[in-house]
């Protein structure tokens, strides 16, 4: 075993009740020596379950390469933050202004974004027209959200139109990538569009086959707030597929979640 490797071990057998997962990693010359899974088993010896496999980086790094590792970081800051940045929300708002403001309603859609051989999605609500000229809106993006590093300024994007009343199958897929306390999330790096049909649009990114409309974007500008960042976007492209239908309404009863 190597020197650092056993240093690792021999503090966690001192650690009996850690409240935390891990991610354990090695590099360059040190992958052949197999640490990461070392100190992983490591932590499980010591009663410290591992969130997920180890993360190997053994050619030139490819973009669905960082995105593993991105949505890794999230995953693991999400499991180690969720609890109490709910409880942080409840306390910090007051009863009935969450109950006041949950009455500002906004549309259901899907955010798409792609980059080389990158893709992701999340569900978004926080959604509103922000100027005539040139026509843009903006998209609320929470910081832990995987996405958020596809959506930066000149980056493109499509905002997929839920239809109300039928969305409850696409809504249910893409939840996996958007709230931290779905049961069933997708792991790190999984195609978060298995099962969906969708197309490319101009500017790459999917546009959902059964979305009633879509608009291609471009970030122009963002905004940071304490765990959002305000994507402006310019909407260049858009195309209104089921001219029939209405946008579905996602309605609350207090501000505290999504």
């Amino acid at each position: 075993m190597l020197p650092n490797a056993k240093s690792v071990t021999t503090a966690l057998r001192k650690v009996k009740d850690l409240p935390y997962q891990v991610i354990a990693n090695g590099h360059g010359p040190l992958l052949k020596f197999n640490v990461a899974e070392m100190v992983g088993s490591a932590f499980v010896d010591a009663g410290v379950e591992p969130m997920m496999g180890a993360l190997r980086v053994k050619d030139d790094p490819t973009e669905a390469l960082y995105q593993l590792f991105e949505e890794a970081g999230t995953d693991l800051a999400q499991a180690l933050t969720a609890k109490e940045a709910s409880a942080r929300k409840k306390a910090a708002m007051c009863p009935d202004v969450a109950k006041a403001l949950a009455r500002v309603s906004g549309g259901l859609y899907i955010v798409t974004a792609a980059h080389t051989n990158a893709k992701s999605a999340m569900v978004a609500s926080w959604v509103s027209q922000a100027s005539f000229e040139p026509l843009g809106l903006t998209i609320a993006v929470a910081k832990d959200r995987a996405i958020e590093s596809l959506m930066q300024v000149g980056d493109a994007f499509v905002l997929n139109c839920l239809g109300e009343n039928e969305y409850s199958a696409t809504l249910k897929h893409f939840l996996q990538a958007s709230l931290a306390s779905c049961s069933r999330r997708f792991p790190p790096g999984a195609d978060r569009f298995e099962g969906i049909a969708w197309r490319p649009a101009a500017n790459g990114c999917p546009v959902l086959d059964g979305s009633i409309a879509h608009m291609e974007c471009v970030v122009r500008s963002r905004m940071e707030t304490s765990d959002h960042w305000v994507v402006y976007a310019e909407v260049v492209e858009g195309e209104v597929t089921q001219a029939e239908k209405k946008t579905a309404v996602h309605r609350r009863v207090v501000a505290s979640y999504y």
